[in-house]
């Protein structure tokens, strides 16, 4: 593939586990960072994989993100609570708030754990994954940097505000996770970093007008300057803008709102993260035999994927079958890394003090950081 560079799972693996440990989080902090963050390349999401570390880095190193934050809980009840992320890594602020969801979940048939003063947390469905593997029905939502232009608007007011939500099935899992913009920031960063054209309805410039230059949405994002990207429905209320919008609302309640943390229009502001995040597991007990329910499910799904094709198409897919399959190639076949991705771990390594080589071969050696998108 032109401008990528393959490595195995276990290359990626070892170079962010080591990554990690040297900016100074224990063994068992790295492994779930780590454990989020190549799970988001293993499914085929590009956006917020190894594209993110970056992120992460620039985060450490300004401040934004404490590595030695400890997360408090603010209040509680039987099937509730409140933590208070002291700007902690959002990675482990996620898994150590859906644990509480699940074994709540697991003793009172269902929990809502609202995390707030939190930092960018990966793929929201990883944490709803947490909870169908348990065989309960998972929801995880967080807000973000504001970057969704409300409905009739030109301002980003809202983040991309993804919802994820997992419920147990056969052969596959139902698993959705999907931003309530129509693309994620991250999408942008991709077509930046490869200086492509963004495709028609996807940003706003700063006057509120359609655009396709990438950075220049991302450079107005960061100042606050105007623009940003649609709700999922594009920008008009005949393709259905305000239900994006909505979709994104109903995310801020329950991530920023129920928490008393920062919405996303108060995010990324002077130094400061504040993300909000929301999870919310149900024990499928609470309805009945959680046995059957699955059958039900699984059935349903079943006469979706059979259901009539439209003229050329091959299958039908049911939410969580491509995230299967991308996993199963990328473990055997390997992870295409960006090549300007490549070089912003190149960056990293001599930051760290890590051997580029070793870590990442010969071919990155000479790589330069020409572009990257996290100042923009």
């Amino acid at each position: 593939m032109e401008n990528y560079i393959k490595y195995t799972y276990e290359q990626l693996k070892k170079f962010c586990t080591d990554a990690f440990l040297e900016f100074g989080f224990t063994r068992e902090e790295s492994d779930i960072i780590v454990d989020v963050l190549l799970t988001s390349d293993l499914y085929g999401i590009e956006s917020h994989g190894m594209q993110r570390l970056v992120r992460y880095h620039k985060g450490i190193e300004k401040g934004l993100i404490k590595i030695d934050a400890k997360p408090e809980i603010v209040f509680e009840t039987p099937v509730s609570a409140v933590i208070e992320g002291h700007d902690g890594m959002g990675q482990l602020l996620g898994h150590k708030a859906m644990s509480i969801a699940i074994e709540k979940a697991k003793n009172v048939g269902m929990a809502v754990v609202t995390v707030r003063n939190s930092n960018h947390y990966g793929i929201a469905g990883y944490y709803a994954k947490m909870a169908c593997r348990e065989g309960l029905i998972g929801m995880s939502m967080t807000n973000s940097e504001a970057i969704m232009v409300p409905t009739f608007g030109r301002l980003a007011m809202l983040g991309s505000n993804p919802i994820a939500i997992a419920m147990p099935a056969e052969p596959y899992d139902f698993f959705f996770d999907a931003s309530t913009t129509v693309v994620t920031r991250g999408k942008l960063e991709i077509y930046n970093k490869l200086g492509k054209p963004l495709p028609e309805g996807w940003a706003l410039n700063a006057a509120g007008k359609g655009t396709t230059d990438a950075a220049d949405v991302l450079k107005n994002i960061v100042a606050k300057a105007g623009g940003g990207i649609m709700p999922l429905g594009g920008e008009t209320e005949q393709s259905g803008s305000h239900k994006g919008y909505g979709y994104g609302m109903l995310c801020e309640i329950f991530t920023s709102i129920l928490s008393m943390g920062l919405t996303s229009n108060h995010t990324h502001i002077g130094g400061k993260g504040g993300t909000c995040h929301g999870f919310i597991a149900i024990n499928p007990e609470v309805f009945g035999d959680a046995a059957a329910i699955k059958e039900h499910l699984s059935t349903f799904l079943k006469e979706l994927r059979e259901s009539p094709k439209s003229e050329g198409a091959d299958r039908i897919y049911t939410h969580g079958e491509k995230e299967v399959f991308a996993y199963e190639d990328r473990m055997t076949n390997g992870i295409s890394v960006n090549v300007n991705t490549v070089a912003e771990m190149v960056d990293l390594c001599k930051y760290l003090g890590m051997d580029v080589k070793s870590y990442l071969g010969e071919e990155a050696e000479n790589l330069r950081l020409s572009k990257s998108s996290y100042d923009m």
